[in-house]
């Protein structure tokens, strides 16, 4: 009502001084995480952002928990931060597959899970850019297999056999394709179907060496994520 607008308008230096007490903790949260993470930072920009949105309870639980906030946000700062040429050496080398030169100015270091659907969605760009740009660009593809997808792991192994017969690519395809049927014997009938030496291909996909290979590749992947 007109009377309430009224009152309002002429309390508004009062109601702006109680607003500006609410919001203090909020503030202090702000300005407290900027400092330790940084003013320059990513992540303090995201804080300034993020922090006025926030209710003055939960500032007060954020700074009561502040140790916990502020190593959360280390570990997200340090995610934005270019990868050490150590650890770009470690997830560009070895015997992972890959294809493009050795050489390129753009590489790109894929970690996926052959069970996963968004992980799909990457292999149609993964595909394209072989298609179009293999000789520009140097892909490299690293083993993922999530916990949760039953047949991820078996999957995993299953390319690395198959990359032992040089038919990586056209096993990580087939595999893409068929998403929903990656139990074992199915996996046999993709090396069958690509004409690989089955019985090498299943001792291979129960091999050690390639077992270890895998878990190599899920803790580089945890390393960098």
């Amino acid at each position: 009502p007109a009377p309430a607008c009224k009152a309002g308008m002429a309390d508004m230096e009062f109601s702006k001084k109680k607003i500006a007490e609410l919001r203090k903790k909020c503030d202090e949260l702000m300005n407290k995480l900027c400092a330790d993470l940084g003013k320059e930072t990513e992540t303090c920009t995201m804080v300034k952002t993020e922090t006025p949105k926030f209710t003055p309870e939960r500032c007060e639980m954020m700074l009561r928990q502040y140790k916990a906030v502020l190593d959360d946000l280390k570990r997200q700062e340090d995610a934005n931060k270019p990868l050490t040429p150590e650890k770009r050496a470690s997830i560009e080398g070895g015997n992972a597959p890959r294809f493009g030169p050795a050489d390129a100015k753009v590489v790109i270091v894929e970690f996926s899970d052959f069970q996963c659907p968004f992980c799909s969605r990457a292999a149609k760009a993964v595909k394209e850019i072989k298609g179009k740009y293999s000789d520009k660009v140097r892909l490299v593809f690293r083993q993922y297999p999530l916990s949760f997808h039953k047949n991820a792991n078996v999957a995993a192994r299953a390319s690395l056999a198959a990359n032992a017969q040089g038919k990586f690519w056209e096993y990580h395809d087939l595999m893409f394709e068929n998403q929903q049927a990656l139990e074992e014997a199915n996996l046999e009938k993709y090396a069958a179907q690509l004409k690989l030496d089955v019985k090498a291909f299943k001792a291979a996909l129960n091999s050690e060496a390639i077992k270890k290979a895998v878990d190599a590749d899920v803790e580089l992947g945890n390393q960098v994520r």
